[in-house]
């Protein structure tokens, strides 16, 4: 078991969370309290944050960590985000260093054709904690064989 320190940097920031003790990652939420986006065609503004089709926007979470030597925080897409709304990380997935001491901003991209809309406290994104593993990088005249080879994408069947 490692500890893991979580600064607030915002008041109405929210300290991540798992819904299982077992789950491998914890849920990041939106901090974006003071959001509010206009809609054209009532002409009113509502509360929350709007990510149009096709485009993407950076998301405060609010949060600072100090990740221990030897291990990294991996951003992923939350799978009810992602299928309900089309909605992931721009990046596909964040890597966090245990140096960065800065902000948690996860860039969520909109790949449907509908704007979607976040409210204050939504799960937008879900992290692990992983470790670094040592690792040597070597040049060499020659690769060993393998039964696979060079074969690429798609040479191990259908």
């Amino acid at each position: 078991m490692i500890d893991i320190n979580f600064k607030k940097l915002s008041p109405s920031a929210t300290i991540p969370t798992k819904a299982h003790p077992t789950d491998a990652c914890f849920d990041l939420y939106l901090d974006e309290p003071n959001s509010f986006y206009y809609d054209y065609g009532t002409n009113t503004y509502y509360q929350g944050v709007k990510i149009e089709p096709h485009t993407y926007i950076p998301l405060h979470t609010g949060l600072a960590a100090e990740i221990p030597d030897g291990y990294y925080a991996a951003i992923y897409a939350r799978s009810g985000l992602s299928v309900k709304k089309g909605l992931r990380p721009t990046n596909c997935t964040g890597i966090i260093d245990n140096q960065y001491r800065g902000e948690w901003i996860v860039a969520l991209y909109n790949d449907s054709n509908f704007a979607q809309v976040l409210d204050h406290k939504d799960r937008i994104a879900q992290f692990a904690i992983l470790p670094v593993l040592g690792v040597n990088l070597n040049e060499v005249e020659e690769l060993s064989e393998t039964e696979r080879g060079a074969g690429g994408f798609g040479s191990s069947g259908k």
